[in-house]
């Protein structure tokens, strides 16, 4: 388990939310938060410089399983320092259930 984790409606209220979605293409394709950024848990290795693109960075998957992992891995590696990963519990399928907005297609929004 991630040592930071948020739910969903915190998600939801903060606007400014840098969220990354480390599911597969084809997952994100069929849809995904709007904003967030496509980057697969197998490739987050070789993308840990993209991965600290703001000081929080919030990841999320289907349903925080995956992203609890990548929060793991990340929280351990070294170049990290100074951004804080925060795993979405519920992850995308509890966004849908939710009633939030979900964007399809390969672009964030």
């Amino acid at each position: 388990m991630p040592s930071k984790e948020i739910s969903i409606a915190e998600l939801a209220a903060t606007s400014d939310a840098v969220v990354i979605d480390v599911r597969e293409i084809d997952e994100y394709v069929a849809g995904h938060i709007p904003g967030a950024i496509n980057i697969p848990l197998s490739t987050v290795p070789d993308n840990i410089q993209n991965m600290t693109i703001a000081s929080v960075v919030h990841l999320v998957c289907q349903a925080g399983g995956r992203s609890a992992r990548a929060c793991d891995f990340l929280e351990s590696q070294d170049g990290v320092h100074g951004t804080t990963f925060i795993n979405v519990a519920g992850g995308t399928s509890g966004w849908i259930l939710e009633g939030n907005d979900v964007v399809t297609g390969d672009q964030p929004f």
